[in-house]
């Protein structure tokens, strides 16, 4: 063991005692005699690195070379595509173990077997979404004796080839805490994976936000502030203009609550037990991806230049793990992939580089049922016609094989069934069911693996478009010939009437239901515009006169506004240039909304008043910020604040009621406020309501002496976020106020253990930014990846952490300093083992896999 790894795995191990004896009763550790065991325990992980096994593999059609490389990643080299993703099984597994084990446990809604009755919400909700059922439906979609089914069975065999092979030394040493073994690998643990992607990517209904703001203010002003068209347009599929465009229109003020948007709501709750509506739409973590292309006709060198950065949680180990995959003359593809899937879903291979960001389309919606049995319904009724509910029993079980609890859950053809329970006292209950794309079966690796053979960007956007199911993304890619492309690609359904995602169906009638899918030849996309760009980055798809499609959704406008600026004004783009892109400070939000800010407060103070000195104060210590969200920044925090007044201060309409005496917690009577919103619009809606500055929606209702404009509003937030920053960090230039100490990243360990975490780290950033930063930080950029498209590809690449998922291992966090200071490192990706050279090689972790 290095003299470095017996310090980490020393200070890990007391940190790890201390944590979780602190947050765990005694009683409920498992045997701390067997943990601390010298040669079984805990300390002999970090030994367990350095003397890798050379192993036989049941099921390899010949042997299997795997060359690690001084940044840890595995270089496999096969003779086949199901012997290269049997030793991708094998390396992951290796590496990520206690991921895997926790993913296939958090996908399929059996965390109660890890955490007990605390995690019986989680699991409540993945399997009332009926997630294991779709799963298992995936399953039997792909088959067993197809190309699918065949690599993920290889997949599986290599993963349990390192189970198999365990001792008690080399178990992780969360398993040896929390006493307990993984399980066996099977091709279904990989769908439960792929399913879970679609749950965190695409597990959203906008109408719901409409839904409940309308139970508050109305059906009009609920449609004015949840638009089904972004008011900024700078879309993904270029429209031809040279600037984006602001479509403004008057928002229609507040109205009369409608009580039947509030029994969706109430029914919702059901199927979105652990959404926080309160959160805007653009600031929704899940929602926040960069990519984008330079045709070779603007790039420094003359090649096509390719980056993306998706933005997902933050965990120790990483959600994606870096390997190199080649089989001679039929794959040679590098990139990321998610442990538990068998293929690189982010990368490259020797003639085209892809990237994706979320579309945020929606893609699921809610149909009214007529069921025979308010209570337990067993028949449901269509086109007059009783059919059958299916039936199905979830059993919870805890760590030692107790029942927890039991549910028995309904499903209709369209997908799972319920009830809005909350108005049972005030009537009939109704019943709805749920059709979301998720959860349709399909075969969702066969396209990845087509792709991955891809000598074209066309070639692969076709690949993809043409097998591709669910979860909906924005597919970039460019090639060695100079070609840049993008496809807003993923399955996107054709609804009855005007087509509107944001209506409750009648499931009465069979021709509510969906009616097939919008052809590929109407999706976004682009190829080789003559901007000589493309860029997507969570906004609108397609500009709104250019469909008539629905696409729905939660769009955000800023970072892609952002980057298409950067784009428009260089035209000859370098690699680093792209690199530095990715954690650029600029923010066109603040571009924006800054100077309406400070001509309000200087009007406001012009007029007088007990607070107009300190309000003239508050403008200029704004108007010296340069408007880029800088570590060393002391004015990012006072802007960030002033924002989130103004949309406490603006939107206070929306605020949830407190129930009267008698009534139930989920009743929606017109009382006080609870000072919670029942949902808040995006800031795009904000700068469309900045244009008319005597709208009824800057009124407070809460200041029942004076009715406020847009100017009084502006200046109380200004005001209020800077009264409130003196009060928390002191004067402005005393360094309480640096943006450093006031936005942290908190990369957070599976088992959210902090000893084995790495939290309050200062980022470069804010919301809206390219590399955002905002809520608790857990989210950010999961991956950073820059490609330059040559004779030769080259690219750059790095990620929040390390390959290896044991805290004892320095590769556990050994690429985090770097991911916080923006820089990427050069990937190599050699054809055969001997291209890499012996200074580049790891050689404690080289494997040769042989045929059992």
């Amino acid at each position: 063991m290095t003299t470095r790894s017996l310090r980490t795995t020393a200070a890990a191990l007391g940190l790890l005692v201390a944590t979780v004896a602190a947050a765990r009763p005694v009683g409920s550790l498992p045997a701390l005699g067997d943990f601390l065991d010298p040669t079984r325990g805990v300390w002999a992980n970090a030994r367990a690195h350095d003397a890798p096994p050379t192993l036989t593999i049941a099921g390899l059609a010949g042997p299997v070379r795997i060359v690690y490389d001084d940044r840890r990643v595995p270089h496999i080299f096969a003779g086949s595509e199901e012997d290269a993703y049997r030793a991708l099984g094998y390396v992951v597994a290796r590496d990520r173990l206690l991921q895997l084990h926790v993913q296939t446990l958090a996908s399929s809604g059996r965390l109660t077997e890890l955490a007990g009755e605390r995690a019986l919400a989680l699991d409540r909700e993945m399997r009332g979404l009926g997630m294991p059922r779709a799963a298992e439906a995936k399953l039997r979609a792909v088959g067993e004796d197809t190309p699918s089914g065949r690599v993920l069975r290889a997949y599986a065999d290599g993963i349990n080839a390192w189970i198999d092979g365990l001792t008690p030394a080399r178990l992780p040493m969360e398993f040896k805490l929390l006493g307990v073994r993984p399980e066996r690998w099977t091709p279904l643990h990989s769908l439960h994976v792929i399913n879970r992607m679609g749950y965190t990517l695409a597990y959203d209904a906008p109408e719901i936000d409409r839904a409940a703001v309308a139970a508050r203010v109305g059906v009009a002003a609920a449609a004015a502030l949840f638009p089904e068209r972004a008011p900024i347009v700078e879309p993904i599929q270029p429209n031809g203009q040279s600037a984006p465009r602001l479509d403004s229109t008057r928002l229609a003020p507040p109205g009369a609550p409608d009580p039947e948007a509030a029994r969706l709501v109430a029914t919702h709750d059901a199927f979105f037990p652990l959404r926080d509506r309160a959160i805007p739409p653009d600031e929704r973590a899940h929602l926040a991806s960069n990519n984008w292309a330079v045709a070779s006709r603007r790039t420094a060198g003359g090649h096509a230049l390719l980056a993306g950065d998706p933005h997902l949680e933050l965990t120790l180990p990483s959600i994606w793990y870096e390997a190199h995959l080649v089989v001679p003359g039929k794959l040679d593809v590098y990139g990321v992939t998610i442990p538990g899937l068998p293929g690189v879903v982010i990368g490259f291979n020797r003639d085209v580089a892809w990237t994706f960001t979320n579309t945020g389309a929606d893609v699921l919606d809610f149909f009214a049922e007529e069921v025979d049995d308010a209570t337990r319904p067993t028949r449901y009724r269509v086109d007059g016609q009783w059919r059958a509910v299916e039936q199905r029993v979830e059993t919870y079980r805890g760590k030692d094989g107790e029942i927890v609890e039991v549910d028995t859950l309904r499903f209709t053809h369209r997908g799972p069934l319920r009830r809005d329970t909350a108005f049972a006292a005030g009537g009939a209950p109704r019943w709805l069911s749920m059709r979301w794309t998720v959860l349709d079966p399909s075969d969702p690796l066969a396209a990845f693996r087509e792709g991955s053979h891809a000598t074209s960007a066309r070639g692969f956007l076709d690949a993809l478009a043409a097998g591709y199911f669910a979860p909906a993304q924005n597919m970039l890619a460019a090639d060695r010939a100079g070609t840049i492309a993008i496809r807003s690609t993923g399955h996107y359904p054709i609804r009855a009437g005007d087509g509107s995602g944001y209506v409750v169906r009648d499931g009465r009638r069979s021709d509510n239901d969906w009616r097939g899918w919008i052809p590929v030849s109407r999706y976004p996309q682009a190829f080789d515009p003559p901007q000589g760009f493309l860029a997507s980055a969570n906004q609108q798809p397609i500009d709104p006169r250019a469909t008539t499609d629905f696409w729905g959704g939660g769009y955000d406008p800023w970072r892609a506004l952002r980057i298409n600026a950067l784009l428009r004004a260089d035209s000859a783009v370098t690699p680093d240039v792209m690199r530095r892109w990715q954690t650029d400070p600029g923010s066109e939000r603040a571009n924006l909304f800054v100077p309406f800010f400070l001509g309000a407060a200087e009007r406001v103070a012009a007029a007088g008043g007990a607070n107009a000195a300190r309000l003239r104060e508050a403008a200029r210590l704004l108007g010296e910020w340069d408007r880029r969200y800088t570590r060393e920044s002391t004015r990012a925090a006072l802007f960030e604040g002033a924002m989130r007044q103004l949309a406490d201060r603006t939107w206070d309409e929306l605020l949830a009621p407190r129930p009267r005496a008698g009534d139930g917690a989920s009743t929606w009577p017109d009382g006080a406020a609870s000072g919670r919103r029942v949902a808040t619009p995006a800031s795009a809606i904000l700068a469309t309501l900045l244009r008319d500055s005597a709208s009824a929606w800057w009124d407070d209702r809460r200041t029942r002496d004076r009715v406020e404009d847009r100017d009084a509003i502006l200046a109380a937030s200004l005001l209020a976020a800077h009264d409130a920053l003196v009060q928390r960090s002191g004067a402005p230039d005393a360094g309480g106020w640096t943006w450093s100490r006031q936005r942290h990243a908190n990369i957070n360990h599976l088992l959210r253990l902090p000893a084995l975490s790495r939290l309050e780290l200062p980022v470069q950033g804010g919301t809206g930014t390219l590399s955002p930063s905002f809520g608790n930080g857990t989210h950010g950029a999961s991956w950073r990846m820059v490609v330059e498209l040559g004779p030769e590809v080259r690219a750059w690449v790095t990620y929040p952490g390390g390959q290896s998922g044991d805290p004892a291992d320095p590769g556990y966090t050994d690429r985090l300093p770097r991911w916080l200071a923006g820089e990427l490192d050069e990937a190599r990706a050699p054809r055969t083992p001997e291209e890499l050279p012996a200074a580049r090689r790891s050689p404690r972790l080289d494997l040769t896999l042989s045929p059992r």
